[in-house]
């Protein structure tokens, strides 16, 4: 037995094929269908978006799923990594027959979102390749439609074929539906320009229904070419056979089945008529597809090409795809941040507005950190970078999209099934059609017309573009503004939330503490206090003094050295300032004046941290120090109000503090869950749901990981942890807890479009094909019917580029 050479591994459990050569839902249904009963596969195909996503089990060769793709008659090839997810290195082009598939997770992918941008580890082996032990030599995969250029060849060559098309058919549908214009031999005329329209214009058609029947399947363009090609070919028979070739012929035109004589009626106006419109639609919908991805595309295309990186003291302006963990780069004022990193010198102001759609620009400095892809709007930067090519945010950012747009929701799963047997039903019905009329009228031409105005209205393509266009324009939208949506069952958990929990620290108040009130001796300034006590805390790293130092610094300027610093564990700290020993604290042993006594002991109601200056053995003050309220906190609980939701606080944090803040932002007391592990946050979250409650949870860091897994829906802040991130089903770029509201809202309108979709979809076809079964409907006028419920699908999905 010959042993394949050794080949390249995916990094990840799934990877992603462009698919060439679907035309409707059907087709997509039956590439799932085939690739589902492989051994160890499981794929999902989406219409829509060209793609199917491929999950491989152990040992599961990646050229045996290509040939199976390419055995029922479509394309495949593995999708290079788009250019923001990219590392260096080759792609999945570099994939060769034989590649046995690994299912090792490539970082930040273990979740249930699946991978997505898979790369290939390494170059396929050059030279000759043995044959694997799985079947003879593959066939050549050609490239695929999905690719930049082949997309863009693809809709440049359809819309030739459509125009040349229209100019043919045009004259001949103007002949049979006017009278009046109709001369001796019109029909000949007619006969000569529908010729090319039907055969050249709906080449497509035939060829992919040939190629069907080849492998004993049906879709869409089985339907249209069999009753295009069965119009003509009556025509035909009429035309040569019968009496409709002779000179002076007339006939009218109606909406409906009657015309008479079968041996002189023709049809060569509803042929080219038909394969002119389904053209035209889609025409259309190819642009719309095009429009309702243009969100990830613009995202994609957001990073810098290249940097000005600091080698050894100079400048050297390389490809972004060189950058290095650690590298030191220039950013100048109006250029893109080339990756994220962390600020080492320099002071500026950075938009982000591209990235999380927050409109003001954020001062950054030494120390901050900076995401790639934002806009420099002020000073020069020196930034040293902390994550590339995948890692980035960006390209978080956009797999998360893309996983959302290749997902399906339960609606559309069923629209799949129904689709993939819709095709032959449909042909049973025409047959049933064709036999009813004959039975019952013994007209032969009022069955045929039937008969084919059902094969030609009854196409599933709406059912198959009803989902994922809404997922991809509500997605891409969301991106637009910061919001991202892991996926399409994340939709439906939306729809049912009836309560939304929110972690306290970092979501509902800035995480970072800050000097909120300042209280004196009677014989004390306030600036006086304030620069002792900053100065002394300057020397300390605790959370509450450096909000001390920094809010001393700011209310009494630049602050005095200390001298003589001795920290002093479980009391505070003491030192020497401009000749006075300073302490600052919480010992409970100092004596303080009723009236500092009556200001400490309110702040602390107010959940505030209350904290003594003294100097020189004396108390001389208090200072009250609080993790501060976001500014937008208090709107964004009365947005999430107005959707139906009930807000509920849940913090590891002292009841007083949570308390205070729960009557700052708008929550009742009796939804506040204080003094929480974080270990027992979960635990809430399933008490409530325990009490019949849909739980949205929204929080930031490591120990909400778990509560916003477990919860019915999971929204984590984009400014907290990885594993946060995650583990959330939705991510809100910005810390901002208004687009919390905003993504629930985007989350409810995009399932509502979907709906919407799917009602058009399904009426169409529930209400079309009985009318064309009883003869109401000229087969013309069911192909534009049917082209357009496409293109209506589609543009009902565009609506949601508007979304503020």
């Amino acid at each position: 037995m010959q042993t394949p050479d050794p080949a390249p591994h995916i990094e990840a459990p799934h990877i992603e094929l462009a698919i060439g050569g679907m035309t409707c839902a059907a087709c997509a249904s039956r590439i799932e269908k085939k690739l589902n009963r492989m051994p160890g596969v499981t794929a999902t195909v989406n219409y829509a978006t060209e793609k199917a996503r491929v999950a491989f089990g152990e040992g599961v060769v990646l050229d045996d799923v290509l040939a199976t793709v390419v055995k029922i008659g479509y394309t495949a090839e593995p999708t290079p990594p788009s250019p923001a997810f990219a590392e260096r290195g080759p792609g999945p082009s570099a994939v060769d027959a034989g590649q046995a598939v690994s299912a090792r997770p490539a970082f930040g992918d273990e979740h249930r979102s699946g991978a997505n941008g898979v790369r290939v580890g390494a170059p396929a082996a050059t030279g000759p390749r043995t044959p694997t032990p799985s079947g003879p030599p593959r066939e050549q995969h050609p490239p695929s439609r999905t690719t930049p250029q082949g997309e863009a060849g693809g809709r440049a060559a359809l819309w030739t074929r459509l125009r040349v098309t229209a100019l043919l058919s045009a004259p001949v549908v103007a002949l049979a539906m006017i009278p009046p214009l109709q001369f001796d031999n019109w029909q000949w005329l007619s006969l000569t320009l529908a010729a090319p329209a039907v055969v050249w214009g709906g080449l497509p058609f035939h060829r992919a229904a040939w190629t069907n029947l080849r492998h004993g399947a049906a879709t869409m363009d089985t339907l249209v070419s069999t009753g295009t090609l069965a119009a003509f070919g009556w025509s035909l028979w009429a035309l040569f056979f019968g009496t409709a070739g002779m000179p002076g012929m007339r006939h009218g035109f109606g909406f409906g089945t009657g015309r008479g004589d079968g041996s002189g009626t023709i049809y060569l106006e509803v042929a080219a008529g038909v394969v002119t419109f389904i053209l035209l639609g889609r025409h259309l919908e190819a642009r719309a597809k095009r429009k309702s991805g243009a969100a990830l595309r613009a995202l994609l295309e957001l990073g810098a090409k290249d940097v000005a990186v600091l080698r050894e003291g100079a400048e050297l302006r390389v490809p972004v795809g060189e950058l290095r963990t650690g590298d030191h780069f220039v950013v100048r004022p109006g250029e893109k941040i080339a990756t994220d990193g962390t600020v080492v010198e320099g002071a500026s102001a950075v938009d982000a507005s591209m990235l999380t759609g927050e409109s003001v620009p954020v001062d950054v400095g030494v120390g901050d950190p900076v995401t790639g892809a934002t806009v420099n709007a002020g000073g020069r930067l020196v930034v040293e970078a902390t994550r590339v090519g995948a890692d980035t945010q960006l390209a978080r950012m956009g797999r998360l999209v893309e996983d959302a747009q290749n997902g399906k929701a339960e609606a559309q799963r069923l629209a799949d099934r129904i689709a993939g047997v819709f095709v032959p039903v449909v042909f049973l019905i025409a047959l049933a059609t064709l036999t009813g009329w004959l039975l019952a009228t013994g007209d032969a031409t009022a069955a045929f017309t039937a008969a084919v105005a059902v094969l030609i209205i009854a196409c599933p393509c709406a059912l198959g573009l009803a989902t994922p266009t809404a997922l991809m324009v509500g997605t891409g939208r969301g991106a637009q503004l910061g919001i991202l949506i892991k996926g399409p069952e994340v939709l439906e958990s939306t729809r049912r939330v009836d309560t939304v929990v929110l972690d306290k620290t970092g979501t509902v108040t800035t995480g970072r503490m800050s000097l909120a009130e300042v209280h004196t001796a009677d014989d004390v300034e306030e600036k006086q206090l304030l620069r002792l006590a900053g100065a002394l805390e300057y020397a300390s790293e605790h959370p509450i003094a450096r909000a001390i130092a920094s809010g001393a610094e700011d209310r009494a300027g630049a602050l005095p050295d200390a001298e003589d610093f001795r920290a002093l564990p479980g009391r505070g700290v003491e030192g020497v300032v401009e000749g006075h020993r300073v302490y600052v604290g919480r010992d409970r042993d100092l004596e303080l004046p009723p009236g500092l006594a009556a200001a400490g002991s309110a702040a602390e109601a107010r959940g505030r941290t209350a904290v003594v200056v003294a100097w020189d053995g004396v108390a001389r003050g208090v200072l009250a120090v609080s993790d501060t309220v976001k500014e937008t906190s208090t709107e964004a609980v009365a947005r999430l109000r107005a959707l139906g939701l009930t807000p509920v606080l849940l913090t590891g944090d002292h009841r007083a503090v949570a308390l205070a803040v729960a009557a700052e932002v708008g929550i009742a007391a009796d939804d506040v869950h204080a003094e929480v592990l974080p270990e027992d946050k979960a635990a809430v979250i399933e008490r409530l749901q325990g009490r019949g409650r849909t739980v949205a949870m929204v929080g930031d860091g490591v120990n909400d990981a778990a509560a916003l897994a477990i919860a019915d829906l999971g929204l984590a802040m984009g400014t907290g942890t990885d594993a946060a991130i995650e583990a959330a089903d939705l991510t809100l770029v910005r810390g901002d807890l208004r687009v919390a509201a905003d993504a629930i809202r985007l989350s409810r309108r995009t399932l509502a479009t979907i709906k919407g979709n799917l009602f058009w979809a399904f009426g169409y076809n529930l209400a079309a094909v009985p009318l064309a079964a009883a003869g109401l409907l000229n087969p013309m006028v069911a192909g534009a019917a049917m082209a357009f419920s496409s293109v209506f699908v589609v543009t009902n999905s565009l609506r949601l580029r508007s979304f503020t």
